[in-house]
């Protein structure tokens, strides 16, 4: 066999060596691999994220009991999870299977029967009388394991079942993220749905201005159609608001393992998207191939790989066992007695000559290795193209929100100044009450901008593998 080049440093921390195989160098032990995120430089020079690795529970670090809740409910209940404590509990029993051929074997007989034995069978010329015959016996044997093939097994079977566990973290990383997602999308569209409430209120007193001036005679019907139209967009945005806050209540309560109308109530009165206080923690490019939990199921996965080579290998060489049985066989009333009594003890070689079929099971196990070291090195390479991305999003993110505060500022300064105006006489109450509607689509664009920036990072904190 070929060798597994020593590399993998990083998962030789993890505890987690790599059986024998495969010549190529892991992508893993590529140096730039293991620094600092590129896209992490702006943003750490900017306060938007630092070095410190990761905490296991990153919801915590929004400080919302809320949230906290709703996340360990999810991971105590959700169906996935279940699923797949199922898939480890199976993969367990699977390895104990695989631990046990380490075992000696035994067996156990006991047989009674009233019989003619055929007097010829002995050479005898006459019939042999109608007879109670009785046997017992006990036997025991092991196999031993010269060439690893019992090794090699359990090594594969532990391998998987390690992958197995691996799965869990990756259902929990996914679990944790959704979670937020839902929590912070009911925040967001209940804080939405208020501003379109106010901002409906302002409409219908323009609304109502414009009726008094076309009463009046000082203004055009069109106005005031115009002004029904503004009204009715605004009213529809409330219902649309509504339904997407119970659309992520009902979410919620899927993640949790629970009927839709066993939502959960705490959640539904939140109208403040949460927001952390504290610069958003990343670690580097080493921590996170530590902690993503695929990149560790994609690394017991090429080790069960290699350990199936040693398997197959071993198949080509003698299996050795030895073995010891005793017993008692003749007339029933004799079982016991020194004449009836027998016993063997001895070795055993079984070889099976390889031929090109079992060739080829080695060379065919060598090519799953190497398939596994790709799947392995893409993992690993997509695990940092996520991390990136996300940086990248979320930086562009936060210079966006930046410059939406910004002008959100400029409309509360212009509103406030018509407010003024409006005191003072100078100004119509409909330049008043449009000061304060762009004030409000402001809000709202910053609003949108607040919960893009929070998603934002929730995928980070997804594509960091956090929450395991």
């Amino acid at each position: 066999m070929r060798r597994l080049l020593s590399g993998v440093a990083l998962l030789a921390l993890a505890g987690c060596g790599v059986p024998p195989h495969v010549a190529q160098k892991p992508v893993i032990d590529n140096p730039a691999t293991q620094g600092a995120f590129r896209e992490g430089d702006a943003l750490q020079q900017t306060g938007g994220i630092s070095r410190d690795d990761l905490p296991a529970r990153w919801w915590h670090l929004y400080d919302d009991p809320v949230l906290d809740g709703l996340e360990e409910q999810a991971l105590a209940a959700n169906i996935d999870l279940r699923v797949a404590q199922a898939s480890l509990t199976r993969a367990r029993a699977v390895s104990a299977a695989a631990e046990g051929q380490r075992e000696p074997d035994f067996a156990a007989s006991f047989g009674v029967q009233r019989a003619r034995l055929s007097g010829e069978s002995y050479l005898l010329e006459e019939p042999i009388p109608v007879a109670t015959l009785g046997s017992a016996s006990a036997s025991m044997s092991y196999q031993i394991d010269l060439f690893g093939r019992i090794k090699h097994s359990i090594e594969a079977a532990r391998a998987d079942e390690e992958a197995t566990q691996a799965t869990i973290g990756a259902v929990k990383v996914t679990l944790a993220a959704d979670v937020a997602r839902a929590y912070i999308t009911i925040c967001g569209a209940n804080e939405d749905r208020e501003l379109a409430e106010h901002a409906l209120e302002l409409q219908g007193h323009a609304l109502e201005i414009a009726r008094r001036l076309q009463a009046a005679g000082r203004t055009s019907t069109v106005d005031v159609t115009a002004a029904e139209g503004r009204y009715e967009q605004l009213r529809a945005l409330v219902p649309v608001q509504k339904a997407r806050a119970q659309a992520a209540l009902y979410r919620l309560a899927y993640l949790m393992g629970r009927t839709p109308t066993e939502y959960p109530r705490e959640a539904e009165s939140c109208n403040a998207i949460p927001q952390l206080k504290d610069p958003l923690p990343v670690g580097d490019g080493a921590a996170l191939l530590r902690r993503r939990p695929d990149v560790r199921m994609a690394e017991r996965r090429l080790a069960g790989a290699t350990a199936r080579i040693g398997v197959a290998t071993a198949e080509l060489y003698p299996q050795v066992g030895i073995g010891l049985s005793g017993g008692s066989l003749g007339f029933l009333k004799d079982l016991g007695q020194a004449a009836a009594n027998m016993w063997s003890a001895g070795g055993l070689i079984r070889w099976n000559i390889p031929g090109a079929g079992a060739r080829a099971k080695v060379r065919a196990a060598g090519a799953d290795a190497d398939a596994a070291l790709a799947r392995f090195d893409g993992v690993v390479l997509g695990a940092l193209r996520e991390t990136e991305t996300a940086l990248n999003a979320y930086a562009q993110d936060r210079d966006r929100a930046v410059a939406i505060v910004a002008a959100r500022e400029a409309a509360d300064k212009a509103a406030d100044e018509a407010r003024r105006l409006r005191a003072a006489g100078r100004s119509p109450l409909l330049a008043d009450i449009g000061g304060r509607q762009g004030a409000l689509g402001a809000k709202a664009s910053e609003l949108s901008a607040r919960e893009g920036l929070a998603h934002d990072q929730v995928n980070l904190f997804l594509a960091l593998g956090g929450g395991w």
